[in-house]
């Protein structure tokens, strides 16, 4: 029995918990109870914050008291839900030995199932990306459904509406009878037509909620029930009666009978379609396009492949979901480029993409292309370096999906808050009602004013008033080659008020050059650029970089020494947190006659980051030129060598535009205060930590913080650290670092998918630009909701100007919202 359980635990390593809540805090505090729960070995959680419950994926391992220990720490009572108590007790009931199958699983089935488990893994680590389908879900009860307002509930509306109002505004057309002709028009449009609203409203009340436009469809229950009830039981249904429009609840009504309000109900339900169906948020967002642009996994393409013993490569077709790295693709005119490569024949003109990433549009052999592109102009041939998810493109549109989610659920939020106003708006429409009613003792007046008031509230401006710009403004950010976290995120850039950068990978080219080499008196300086090439050799970074290049020009214009060693071998490397490299190198020694002798030497590569670590001329070589790197083996300090590494042509633009904006612009670095002063004056930057290493970096943001500044920092990935030690993150990123900062672990606020520095005061001019839309719309959303409340009230306005004035208001502050779209190009 005990091998059974095992086994059964090996097959489903993972189990589930669902947990309901007590004493759950705010929202924006949920990230941080997530990342606390997930700090448990094989924990992943998701809290369903409007109902006070938590979704848990756990090892078999993790038992769910522990889970529930780790909330109780946190002041939140967990309890596990009747359904996961039973899955969990399950496994502990079988008691009375192994169970079998009815119909067991043949084992030449098994060997099938895990062959193809085996294949299908094999397939997702070389790039294949299923078919994703996708099918209409509705977010939250709190809107109305959208596929349900449909342009033929909007002509029925349309058609038996026209009708209703001339009766009922025009008295020459009032005939005998016209009350029950005007009954039966507006009953399809109230009940079929108005489907939509009613539903929201009835999904809210099930769920505890108020829909947002469940004053509207109160507003249309009441007026149809009203004049149903008049016809049917009191004098305005009988032959012969008329009635004449007010326009204000001051005028007084039919002395004759209780009025009709068949003309508000079907007014509301008309104007609520086609406000709701032409809403400029059914506008297309920028991940349904990138879904639209994803290929199918079985679209073809031709791969070159040289196959053995024949001279010239063969052409085949293959879906997109076969192509392996190192494959040679050709993609046509009009094509989607499926892999991220680089173009090994022929030349394009590339179509402006959906997300400008500052990169050339005309490519040719050597240029890198990536996913998602579309050939315009051209042919040509792209070596496959990323396939699949493993593809930019396919990094990107994970992240938006993100996005979205986040977004999503905060306009929930918005949503659940602007919901508060129905209540509020259904008790002004109550007390209006009964003291209309006794003091004018005109029932039709209060009735038309208790009706204004609920058609002229607008709840759903007041929920779109902080979502949309903010959802609006990450979309146009990510347009432009910025991919922003969350809303949150702008909020934070509008406030920052320090930008630091770090020097290497921000505002210098990711390319340096050897500018000078300087020895210690009685040593070569051949021998000092050959030892830091060689400690340098398995590094892809800047720096080693350009000292492995050094090295190679520096042996190929170095005469024959025979007291230089001929071959410089790297035993074993060592890398610190610090930077620092230190290794061990087998040196080879040529004599006259040719007899080789090894000789095993500790070296080490180390940056000065004090003026005070260097004396003589090696100190003058680190503080006089660029970037210094200190040789060392055997005991003592051997040469300096400076590195030169270019700034980007629009870096002192870029700092001149943060200071323009009022921002202090800062440098961090670890060389030396003169190199670094010395850089930073040329940019004009105002202040710089200098001598910091990669370890300290992030105490020297977190001191930055603690001494009052809102910092953003800007850095790559190489001090990923220290940007998240930042209010901010901002980080220049590969689809690598895509995928590691989309991570709970890694979290990173942006990514910079373009290289220029402009795009940071582009970044925070766009963030203050977002905000102020944001808190302009929500100040107007409360100003006309407060503003109709009172006007309706007092019998001001008739509930079919309340009505337009509400789709108005909804309206205006969407297209005000719109302006968020608009991504700084130039400053």
């Amino acid at each position: 029995m005990t091998a059974y359980i095992e086994e059964e635990t090996q097959d489903r390593p993972h189990v589930s918990y669902s947990f309901t809540l007590e004493g759950l805090p705010g929202a924006p505090d949920i990230d941080e109870v997530e990342a606390t729960l997930e700090t448990i070995e094989g924990v992943e959680c998701k809290i369903v914050h409007p109902s006070n419950s938590a979704w848990i994926t756990a090892t078999a391992a993790t038992g769910p008291e522990q889970i529930i220990e780790v909330f109780a720490e946190l002041g939140i009572t967990a309890r596990l839900t009747d359904a996961s108590q039973l899955r969990h007790a399950a496994p502990a009931d079988m008691t009375t030995g192994r169970r079998r199958s009815q119909r067991p699983v043949p084992t030449r089935m098994r060997r099938r199932r895990r062959s193809a488990d085996r294949s299908l893994d094999r397939a997702r680590r070389a790039g294949y990306t299923p078919q994703r389908k996708t099918e209409p879900t509705q977010d939250d009860v709190l809107y109305t459904a959208r596929d349900l307002v449909t342009p033929a509930r909007m002509w029925v509306a349309l058609v038996f509406t026209l009708p209703v109002l001339v009766l009922a505004y025009f008295r020459p057309t009032q005939f005998d009878g016209w009350q029950w002709v005007e009954l039966a028009l507006a009953t399809p449009v109230v009940t079929w037509c108005a489907l939509p609203f009613h539903r929201a409203l009835l999904g809210g009340v099930r769920r505890g909620s108020t829909a947002l436009d469940g004053a509207s469809a109160v507003a249309i229950i009441i007026a149809y029930l009203w004049s149903a009830a008049v016809i049917f039981a009191a004098p305005t249904g009988h032959r012969g009666w008329h009635s004449g429009f007010t326009w204000f609840a001051t005028t007084r009504g039919t002395a004759n009978g209780p009025e009709l309000f068949l003309d508000v109900a079907c007014g509301i339900t008309l104007l609520l379609l086609i406000g709701r169906r032409y809403s400029i948020r059914a506008r297309t967002l920028l991940l349904d396009e990138m879904t639209a642009r994803t290929l199918d996994p079985d679209t073809e393409y031709i791969r070159f492949c040289k196959k053995r013993g024949q001279a010239e490569a063969a052409e085949e077709r293959i879906p997109v979901s076969e192509i392996n790295r190192g494959d040679d693709i050709v993609v046509h005119v009009g094509e989607i480029v499926p892999v991220d490569g680089v173009i090994m024949g022929g030349r394009a003109r590339l179509r402006p993409g959906l997300i400008d990433a500052h990169e050339p549009i005309d490519v040719k052999v050597g240029s890198i292309i990536y996913a998602g592109s579309v050939i315009a102009e051209g042919e040509v041939k792209v070596r496959a370096q990323r396939t699949g998810h493993a593809t930019r493109w396919s990094a990107v549109e994970h992240w938006l999906a993100d996005v979205e989610a986040r977004q999503r659920y905060a306009s929930v939020q918005h949503a659940q808050a602007a919901a508060a106003l129905l209540p509020v708006a259904m008790a002004v429409a109550l007390t209006s009602f009964v003291l209309w009613g006794l003091i004018t003792g005109d029932y039709n007046a209060a009735l038309r004013t208790a009706l204004a008031v609920l058609s002229g509230v607008a709840p759903v401006a007041l929920a779109l008033s902080p979502a949309l710009a903010m959802r609006l403004g990450i979309e146009s950010a990510a347009r432009n080659g910025v991919l922003v976290r969350d809303g949150e995120t702008l909020r934070t850039l509008e406030t920052v008020d320090t930008i630091v950068f770090n020097r290497v990978g921000t505002l210098a080219q990711d390319e340096m050059f050897v500018e000078s080499v300087t020895a210690a008196e009685g040593d070569s300086k051949e021998m000092v650029m050959r030892i830091a090439g060689a400690l340098s050799m398995n590094s892809q970074f800047a720096v080693p970089r350009a000292l492995v290049a050094g090295a190679r020009d520096a042996r190929a214009g170095a005469d024959d020494d025979r007291e230089l060693p001929a071959r410089y071998e790297l035993v074993s490397v060592d890398y610190a947190r610090t930077g620092d490299v230190t290794g061990r190198l087998a040196l080879v020694y040529v004599d006259e006659d040719g007899h080789e002798s090894t000789t095993h030497i500790d070296a080490m590569l180390w940056r000065p980051s004090n003026l005070s670590h260097l004396k003589g001329n090696l100190a003058v070589a680190a503080t006089s030129g660029g970037t210094p790197v200190v040789v060392h083996w055997k005991g003592k300090d051997r040469g300096v060598i400076t590195l030169h590494d270019p700034f980007k042509d629009d870096a002192d633009d870029a700092i001149a535009l943060l200071e323009g904006q009022g921002l202090e612009t800062v440098m961090c670095t670890r060389d030396t205060y003169a190199v670094a002063r010395r850089f930073a004056d040329y940019l004009g930057i105002s202040t710089v930590l200098a001598g910091i290493t990669a370890d300290k970096k992030p105490g020297a943001i977190r001191t930055l913080r603690a001494n009052g500044a809102e910092v953003a920092m800007v850095g790559d990935r190489t001090v990923i650290d220290a940007l998240r030690a930042a209010d901010v993150s901002i980080m220049y990123a590969t689809a690598d670092d895509i995928e590691t900062g989309r991570k709970r672990n890694r979290r990173v606020s942006v990514m910079l998918l373009r290289q220029d520095v402009t795009a940071v005061p582009q970044l925070i001019a766009h963030a203050r630009n977002v905000c102020g839309i944001k808190d302009r719309n929500l100040s107007l959303a409360w100003m006309y909701n407060i503003a109709m409340l009172f006007f309706a009230a007092i019998g001001v306005i008739p509930p079919i100007i309340a009505t337009v004035l509400m789709l108005g208001s909804s309206l205006l502050i969407e297209s005000l919202s719109m302006r968020a779209r608009r991504f700084p190009r130039s400053l």
